[in-house]
């Protein structure tokens, strides 16, 4: 069956734009295929920097015939009605509608067969829709063309079943031409169009043209040059898949090149000469045996450079002087930074604004300084005067040139001036780590004086911004709100903190002045469970156990909680705690649904005298001792006890459904017993509320 290929070409794509430019035009061509009923076996789509590619296998020449029928009036309905039927419908006499009949009579409909389109005659109009709907993070008009994209495009080829589709394609207000079938290679390597007449050619034709157009197959060339280089020297690629990603997007002819760092550049901390390469330049780091920085590094050239070439030779010593210019900056500024101590920066951070509504960074350092000194002092084993050291210092190397360059190295930089200058390991780490984590895939500090310091400035961060109302709203979180929460989360959870979170967030409040911090707890604290979900969701934690021990209304403190979740699901699990949910929904429901009869609340206040029946009296005594245990259980922090006493339940619950009639003629009986079976309820909320679980 005939195939489709269609390549649009201009100028360079940005890395950063090109996976979701493939999944957008794949995702398009699928929609616009489809409303056009044109069925296909199959759509692949190429990136490179200069070209979007796709190739649909298996169209047919022609679409299917349709046929469209629209219902009308009845027979004999006024004559407007029928009238209007007829010009909506293009029918010159009623005869010409066919009468069906239906089961509220005889009614007019309008068939109108509709024979298929070429496929030839329809693409162009299809291929005009995907580029029309294709939306960018940031695009351009240019020239006199009134069309939008990324970067200036220049032509596109458009073949179906080996002829081209040509001028029928109408973007002519864009500004670029469209072509029959003339593509182009490698911008420098081989610029002349060729032509092409299928994507099997297309393909072939490229690669002899120096493009590689699967983005998968150069990401692997890079990963395979890249690995053979580093083992030839005895060492390694430092891991960094993002930024091979990256550095895939930015080539058609991947060549990778090992290239030396002078012995003086050496000298600099490895997390210069790492972002240096990385962030600015795009270099491949390269590591010892021993994990520690090597002194060379890989390129990736968009260039052919053959083994002993004169252009390999001046790609090598080019990038070589590129990264001595920027790494000599940064050598003059690790030279500069440290000639005053971290200390006699702190007074600069007055002059530097956290928020316009949140002081400056020298406030935010003294509300960390005593955040940080109150949660030390609920931990174990933690020096409060490196903790209140670090915290002071903690911002100091904003103020640097270093980081002013290389803002990535905050709180890196810290740490080697702070060991310069003398202080703690302990403080100089803690300064390091106090922005982490930054991210699940981040290691979480473990230290004491870490910890705290890296709790303080997130749970600071978090109760300022919710003061002044700055919360995160849908797909916003401008402040990056979200990230410090999950980090919270992490340092408490991941080091088995026990910290009660409302009286921390109300530290936290008292130590704003002059702002409005009311409610901020138990708001933040609900901000907290939700992120929570998130968290535990990858580690297969259901998200409605954790709303029901939430729901609770008495913890706030995550790593009780967990244990109560976890608790939770291993009741449910068992054969009792199923059963015993299954009858308190039963239970449940005869509430709810007697409650709005008769317009009332059960409040659960059992009259025992009352108690008639055997099983009704066996379940009160079971409920009383069910929810004393509980209590005791939950006192000790034994959740796994607790959920024991709530699984004695299911046999007297189970007996009194047997053998009890709740909706007796006795109406306080009746009342009594409806009661009975809200105290069910009530007992289970001692462990969780069972109303959150699902399923």
């Amino acid at each position: 069956m005939p195939e489709l290929l269609l390549e649009l070409f201009g100028e360079e794509i940005p890395a950063r734009m090109q996976s979701r430019a493939r999944q957008d035009m794949q995702r398009l061509l699928e929609e616009k295929l489809k409303e056009a009923g044109l069925e296909h076996e199959g759509i692949e789509c190429f990136v490179t920097p200069r070209r979007l590619a796709a190739v649909v296998r298996g169209l047919p020449e022609r679409q299917p015939d349709v046929t469209e029928e629209r219902k009308g009036p009845k027979v004999g309905a006024p004559d407007k009605a029928v009238e209007g039927f007829m010009k909506a419908n293009g029918l010159e006499d009623i005869s010409q509608a066919e009468v069906r009949q239906t089961p509220k009579g005889d009614f007019y409909f309008a068939v109108r067969h509709i024979e298929g389109r070429a496929t030839r005659t329809v693409l162009p109009d299809t291929i005009s829709a995907v580029l029309l709907a294709m939306s960018w993070p940031k695009s351009m008009r240019w020239a006199s063309g009134q069309g939008r994209w990324v970067r200036p495009l220049h032509r596109i080829v458009a073949i179906f079943d080996r002829e081209p589709l040509g001028d029928a394609i109408q973007l002519t207000d864009w500004g670029f031409d469209v072509s029959h079938c003339s593509v182009v290679g490698h911008r420098f390597l081989n610029p002349d169009p060729f032509a092409v007449s299928s994507f099997e050619e297309y393909q072939d034709k490229l690669r002899q043209a120096y493009v590689i157009l699967d983005q998968e197959e150069r990401r692997r060339m890079i990963v395979e040059q890249s690995a053979a280089l580093a083992h030839s020297a005895g060492l390694a690629v430092r891991p960094d898949p993002g930024l091979i990603d990256e550095v895939a997007g930015l080539v058609e002819w991947p060549e990778t090149l090992m290239v030396p760092i002078p012995q003086d550049l050496m000298e600099l901390p490895s997390e210069v000469l790492i972002t240096a390469m990385r962030s600015h330049q795009k270099y491949l780091a390269l590591v010892k045996p021993d994990g520690s920085l090597a002194d060379r590094f890989l390129l990736v050239a968009n260039m052919a450079a053959p083994e002993g070439s004169r252009i390999r030779d001046n790609i090598i010593s080019g990038n070589a002087r590129v990264l001595r210019a920027r790494l000599d900056d940064a050598r003059f500024f690790w030279e500069q930074d440290r000639k005053d101590s971290l200390e006699s920066r702190v007074e600069a951070l007055s002059d530097m604004v956290f928020h316009a509504r949140l002081g400056s960074l020298a406030d935010k350092v003294g509300r960390i300084e005593a955040l940080a000194v109150g949660l030390a002092h609920r931990m174990t084993d933690v020096d409060i005067d490196r903790v209140r050291s670090a915290a002071r210092l903690c911002k100091a190397d904003l103020t640097t040139e270093m980081v002013g360059e290389f803002p990535e190295l905050q709180g890196i930089m810290g740490r080697y001036y702070a060991a310069y200058d003398g202080e703690h390991v302990e403080v100089a780490q803690a300064i390091a780590e106090h922005y982490s984590p930054l991210g699940p895939n981040d290691a979480c500090p473990s230290s004491g004086v870490s910890v705290a310091l890296a709790l303080a400035d997130k749970i600071d961060t978090l109760v300022g911004f919710w003061a002044i109302d700055e919360k995160p709203t849908g797909s916003k979180d401008p402040y990056a709100l979200r990230r410090a929460a999950l980090g919270v989360i992490r340092l408490i959870v991941e080091n088995g903190l026990r910290m009660p979170l409302l009286e921390v967030f109300r530290d936290a409040a008292g130590t704003y002045k002059g702002l409005e911090a009311e409610q901020v707890d138990v708001s933040l604290l609900e901000f907290l469970a939700d992120r929570l979900k998130v968290t535990l969701r990858d580690r297969g934690v259901r998200h409605d156990l954790i709303s029901a021990v939430f729901a609770v209304g008495d913890e706030d403190d995550l790593v009780r909680l967990l244990a109560r979740v976890e608790a939770l699901e291993a009741f449910l699990q068992s054969e009792d705690g199923a059963n015993l949910l299954i009858a308190w929904r039963r239970a449940a429901n005869i509430v709810r649904i007697e409650s709005k009869k008769d317009a009332r609340v059960f409040e659960g206040k059992v009259t025992q005298s009352r108690l008639e029946e055997e099983a009704e009296a066996q379940l009160y005594k079971a409920l009383e001792k069910a929810s004393a245990d509980a209590r005791t259980a939950l006192g000790r922090e034994d959740f796994a006890e607790a959920m024991a006493a709530m699984a004695a339940l299911r046999r007297p619950v189970d007996a009194f459904f047997d053998s009890v009639t709740v909706n007796t003629e006795d109406s306080g009986l009746r009342e009594n017993r409806l009661n009975l079976l809200a105290r069910i309820g009530q007992t289970l909320s001692e462990v969780a509320d069972f109303s959150k679980i699902e399923g």
